[in-house]
């Protein structure tokens, strides 16, 4: 499928690469596809970045029928650009479009559409250690119906933003909330796809969150309200003895990329890591017996990101001393090295733009 150029006349000012916050500017191009059942994804085209012109009876605007990816280029030291398992995040897109009844594209059209993009974006690639260009993938469902149904038509489209670190506190202990009076999704719902409402449904959590303190959000499963599911922007590990235990993917958590790079990089390290049910019960007792080591997210935003305390109810539990972990330091270091080409990418993982 060919993609056609139209290039801005007028470019924008580029951001300080030393002071660049997360999700607030973006680049000079954007990439938009159309769907519809006669034509099928059609007419890819890279253009200038622009307001979409919707009426107000636009399906996403009323149903939420919409899905998106989240994935970053990086500057390798000499200076090429490249992705980190793209692969995994069109995949992700597609299975998340099939949870919603939106058609299915291409992958191999997605993942050309991405790095065509990003390449003619390429000066908007930051340098800056730990900056990245953050790539936005979208699709919403466009039909100008008030009904209940799927929509026949879409818009794919791909945005691009340089970004610094995802939190204020950078790639320090965060401090994390669990919540008993909220839930995320449930199975069988639309916890695994990543789709809009599942952002709105953490808002007031989150919100509640951040009054008394913390960055983020534990979840808990839906049904029980006991067994610990994933963090708002990120999935979780905990190191219990020798285990580094993650909740299982059982049909209400996202399956993070890089969660499961975790996973295999642990696994190839001959660690024990295991995908199972883990408890906050179980969490508290080990904190109590002292076999609680560490506890990390894991996230495209934030790559790995270390739990330096805990909050469940009335009880207050500080992870270790309260820094970052050996482990977690481990894990950020290897992925980050491989992300950003400082390192030997010994599994496939990433992916050449540019030279």
């Amino acid at each position: 499928m060919q993609i056609t150029v139209n290039k801005a006349q007028t470019l924008k000012e580029k951001p300080d690469e030393n002071n660049l916050g997360f999700g607030t500017t973006f680049s000079d191009h954007m990439l938009n596809m159309d769907y519809n059942p006669d034509e099928g994804w059609h007419n890819p085209r890279i253009e200038p970045y622009q307001p979409i012109v919707m009426e107000p009876s636009t399906m996403v605007l009323h149903y939420g029928q919409g899905v998106f990816e989240g994935l970053k280029g990086y500057r390798n030291p000499s200076g090429g650009i490249q992705l980190f398992r793209p692969q995994e995040n069109v995949r992700r897109l597609n299975r998340s479009s099939k949870r919603l009844c939106i058609p299915e594209i291409d992958e191999n059209v997605v993942l050309e559409a991405i790095k065509q993009l990003v390449n003619v974006e390429k000066d908007w690639v930051p340098g800056v250690e730990g900056t990245s260009l953050y790539i936005r993938p979208t699709i919403i469902a466009t039909d100008p119906f008030l009904g209940v149904r799927a929509s026949f038509t879409y818009r794919f489209f791909i945005i691009l933003s340089p970004v610094g670190a995802y939190y204020p506190e950078g790639f320090n202990p965060v401090k994390i909330f669990v919540t008993r009076d909220f839930v995320r999704a449930v199975r069988g719902g639309v916890g695994e796809a990543k789709t809009l409402g599942n952002y709105a449904a953490s808002l007031l959590a989150g919100d509640k969150a951040h009054e008394e303190g913390y960055t983020q959000v534990l979840w808990l499963d839906g049904v029980e309200q006991k067994y610990i599911e994933e963090v708002g922007a990120m999935n979780i590990f905990f190191v219990v003895g020798d285990e580094i235990v993650t909740p299982e993917l059982s049909g209400s958590i996202l399956p993070g990329i890089t969660r499961k790079s975790v996973v295999e990089l642990g696994k190839s390290w001959g660690l024990t890591v295991s995908e199972r049910k883990i408890s906050i019960d179980e969490v508290l007792q080990a904190q109590a017996d002292g076999s609680l080591r560490e506890v990390f997210g894991s996230g495209t935003a934030a790559v790995i990101s270390p739990v330096g305390e805990i909050k469940y109810g009335d009880k207050l539990i500080t992870i270790g001393d309260g820094s970052v972990g050996p482990l977690s330091q481990r894990f950020y270091d290897s992925l980050t090295d491989i992300q950003y080409g400082k390192a030997d990418d010994p599994f496939g993982w990433v992916v050449p733009v540019s030279g």
